[in-house]
């Protein structure tokens, strides 16, 4: 297992209650889209019964110059530590871990389900794949309550005019609660919502993401859809 020492590089929110860090990317460090990470906090001024490590799927492409995770900003030591240490601060990281990536059948289509911060390895798979041209048929649903609640949100709405075999589909459960228009899908994922996009859900390899109920859900909705158990990929985010 590789140790890293990396610095915060830089931090911006990237939904309501969401925050996006960069680090240093070391330049041996080398990464599937999907994978993730550990990060390991260095004599904190704070800690808690949590500890001082968590695991993070990296939401930034290979591609891409540094590391990035995104998280949900839980009233933890961890995480209220995170949030203010100045710019600069060394972690130690571990990695890259995790079997989540995209699978080499160009012409199989990849199902993405994504909920909530469950979004962050499909930003990841999502954008190598544009840059790398790969010709596999892309299908991301993302499943947000609003739009505030959605990480880079916009920037995968945009991502189908760099790749024409990428098709994005966000879903709102709350969109009544927003205060911004929504014109896109609403209510939770479902086999019908699959099937208005897809010809044959039994194709696809699909690839879900999330909190554990909403992995769960996703996962005895493809079987119950004739969907076999090998074609589905999960990970669940506890805790996030």
């Amino acid at each position: 297992m590789a140790n890293y020492d990396v610095k915060l590089r830089d931090r911006q929110q990237v939904a309501e209650g969401t925050m996006a860090f960069h680090f240093d990317k070391p330049s041996e460090f080398q990464f599937k889209a999907g994978q993730y990470l550990r990060l390991t906090l260095i004599e904190p001024p704070e800690t808690d019964a949590e500890g001082n490590r968590r695991t993070f799927t990296i939401a930034s492409a290979p591609v891409e110059d540094d590391l990035m995770i995104a998280t949900r900003l839980r009233d933890t030591a961890f995480k209220r530590v995170l949030k203010s240490m100045p710019i600069g601060t060394q972690l130690k990281l571990q990695g890259p871990f995790g079997s989540l990536t995209l699978h080499d059948e160009e012409t199989r289509p990849a199902v993405f389900l994504a909920g909530g911060i469950g979004i962050t390895p499909f930003r990841s798979m999502a954008l190598q794949a544009a840059r790398d041209h790969l010709p596999h048929p892309l299908f991301l649903f993302y499943a947000n309550r609003r739009p505030e609640d959605a990480a880079f949100l916009e920037e995968l709405q945009q991502l189908e005019t760099e790749n024409p075999n990428y098709h994005f589909i966000g879903t709102m459960t709350k969109p009544d609660e927003s205060g911004k228009a929504w014109n896109g899908e609403k209510g939770h994922i479902n086999k019908e919502m699959l099937a208005r996009f897809i010809d044959d859900l039994t194709v696809p390899t699909y690839y879900t993401a999330g909190p554990p109920a909403m992995v769960d859900a996703m996962t005895n909705m493809l079987i119950e859809a004739g969907v076999n158990s090998d074609q589905i990929r999960a990970e669940q985010f506890a805790g996030y």
